[in-house]
């Protein structure tokens, strides 16, 4: 397979997901509704009591929206666009037709990462887009971020989608069953990361729970909140390491179950 079959196969493989509205505007409700209506309160309760409440926005506004978006409801709607490109051909009936073109299976499934990591980034990117205007229009006259740190925001907001979403690719090819996937992985995701996290006897192995890896990355403080758990100190190398034994497990899961699958 060429770089040129490749790019129409990941290209069909966006189109279809782009097509499926369900999941687009559940997704874009998950990654843009938290942010309006934590602006919304936010500035409500700075305008009726501005000593006992910050500012909406500003840069302690900035880094809480962060953490809505990039820790919280932007995995989940990476979760939800990364299930439906893993198993939406499978759950559509569609996987044989596929098959009998004679193209890779293992070609196949490679095209689905690259359409839903392009199609949760754009997700990602209006919800950041958002922040951002947030941030600006309700600082109230507080410190603003600079540039670096919303370059930064932007990339750790798309490196921590980006992860979950391919995962989460790989995982419902390997179940063929996007409910199943999903609520595997919003379990795991709302449930089980944060109770592993703060898990004391088990020690250093908490480093290998996918979303401690991701908030070493992260550009501001995410102390103990949100679906994370307790904050873990580990080394770049450490969360590299974790990040991509995740990636790589999870990827090759996905390719072999989509070789093997029987049509």
């Amino acid at each position: 397979m060429n770089a040129t079959v490749a790019a129409q196969m990941t290209g069909a493989d966006f189109l279809k997901l782009r097509k499926r509205r369900g999941t687009l505007i559940w997704a874009l409700v998950l990654a843009l509704a938290p942010l309006l209506i934590f602006f919304i309160v936010r500035a409500a309760q700075h305008s009726s009591n501005p000593v006992a409440n910050a500012a909406a926005g500003g840069v302690g506004g900035y880094t809480d929206a962060l953490r809505v978006l990039a820790m919280f409801f932007g995995p989940l709607a990476a979760i939800m666009i990364g299930t439906d490109a893993g198993a939406g051909d499978i759950s559509a009936g569609v996987f044989r037709d596929l098959v009998v073109t004679g193209r890779s299976r293992v070609g196949l499934f490679a095209s689905r990462v690259p359409a839903a990591l392009a199609l949760c980034w754009l997700v990602v990117g209006a919800g950041w887009v958002l922040t951002v205007i947030g941030t600006y229009a309700f600082a109230s006259g507080t410190p603003t971020p600079d540039a670096a740190l919303l370059a930064n925001g932007l990339g750790f907001a798309l490196l921590s989608t980006g992860v979950v979403c391919a995962v989460a690719v790989g995982f419902a090819s390997l179940t063929a069953s996007r409910p199943a996937a999903l609520t595997v992985l919003i379990g795991w995701h709302l449930v089980a990361s944060p109770i592993l996290a703060n898990i004391s006897s088990l020690g250093s192995s908490r480093k290998l729970v996918l979303s401690q890896a991701i908030g070493h990355f992260s550009p501001v403080n995410l102390g103990d909140r949100g679906p994370r758990g307790a904050t873990l100190s580990m080394s770049g190398s450490v969360a590299l390491i974790v990040l991509a034994g995740w990636l790589a497990l999870f990827l090759a899961l996905g390719a072999w179950r989509t070789r093997t699958m029987d049509a």
